[in-house]
């Protein structure tokens, strides 16, 4: 008698899993709740795992070398640096994940971040809170229409980001060595190298992917070519920005303040100095965030797997292995 395939979620920050327990139990498969940290405990809890679904636990080349039923991994969301896709690849092992469960709601976050910097929201917020009432406790601002917004990737995310600011008047830039030219000029956005975009960008907002490459990306040379009147927002991932060298930039006055949803390290640490700079809107990597995206991503997440588990091809592979591996005899 052949075993029913077996669901592993390796960990999880929502407050319970019944959308993908019943997606899962309705496909006639198994489900496996875990909340995993270290590579051991990854291992354990999915050694009988035919199908994974995964979030922050870190899926290395060492775990991914002592899985040996797992035959598809799924990722929450669009980032895959929780994954080792090369070697999951090598295996055999299918990886996917949701490209489109939330381009509106980072690109209104980010747009958000924008117009709150951009009118001193946050300084504002905080004086009337402390009992003020003073125009310019926010400093100098400056309106957005004919200034330029600079765009670090030019994907799905900012393509719609850069419609939407442009709703205000703003100028657009990317810089992204993979960008469609066409595509671009249709958007009326012009294509520029890094340098170019830093000296000349009032806002610098940042969509790379992590990748080796983009590790640190927006450095201090970065800072050194921007005006001090410019803003960063970043809500792609933290590493894409070296956080210390973005640090000097504001304590120095280099540049005029920061929007920021994601850090080199989560959660942020309660002492960390971004948390006491005044010219920062902070938030807790939530720019994914809405009721709708977060149930469109964990059904989406979830189906990516039960499609490979039933013989159907996934919506969203990452990779192809040359050799898909096969279901286990027994499972």
């Amino acid at each position: 008698m052949t075993a029913v395939p077996t669901v592993v979620v390796t960990d999880y920050e929502f407050p319970d899993l019944e959308l993908e327990r019943t997606l899962v139990e309705d496909a006639g498969l198994r489900f496996v709740a875990a909340r995993t940290r270290t590579p051991d405990e990854i291992v354990a809890a999915c050694a009988g795992a035919d199908g994974i679904i995964n979030q922050y636990a870190q899926l290395t080349a060492d775990v991914i070398a002592r899985l040996p039923r797992t035959r598809v991994i799924s990722r929450y969301g669009i980032g895959l640096n929780t994954i080792d896709v090369d070697a999951a690849t090598q295996a055999g092992i299918l990886v996917t994940n949701v490209p489109d469960g939330s381009l509106d709601d980072v690109s209104d976050h980010a747009a958000a971040m924008i117009l709150g910097l951009a009118r001193g929201l946050g300084r504002q917020d905080r004086s009337m809170r402390a009992g003020g009432w003073d125009y310019a406790a926010s400093g100098p601002l400056y309106r957005l229409r004919d200034r330029v917004l600079g765009l670090v990737g030019f994907g799905r995310i900012p393509q719609r980001l850069a419609v939407k600011m442009q709703a205000f008047g703003m100028r657009v830039l990317a810089t992204d060595p993979h960008a469609d030219a066409s595509a671009a000029a249709a958007a009326g956005v012009e294509l520029v190298e890094p340098g170019e975009l830093y000296r000349r960008a009032d806002v610098v907002s940042v969509h790379a992917p992590l990748t080796p490459e983009t590790s640190g990306m927006v450095d201090a040379a970065a800072f050194a070519a921007m005006k001090p009147t410019t803003y960063l927002v970043n809500t792609a991932r933290g590493p894409v920005v070296d956080e210390a060298a973005l640090v000097e930039a504001l304590r120095t006055g280099r540049i005029a303040g920061a929007g920021l949803d994601v850090f080199e390290s989560e959660p942020l640490a309660a002492d960390h100095p971004l948390r006491g700079l005044d010219s920062v809107l902070l938030s807790p990597h939530c720019a994914w965030y809405s009721v709708d995206s977060e149930a469109e991503i964990r059904t989406k997440t979830t189906q990516n797997v039960i499609d490979v588990l039933t013989g159907r091809p996934p919506a969203y592979p990452v990779n192809r292995p040359e050799t898909p591996r096969a279901a286990t005899a027994g499972g």
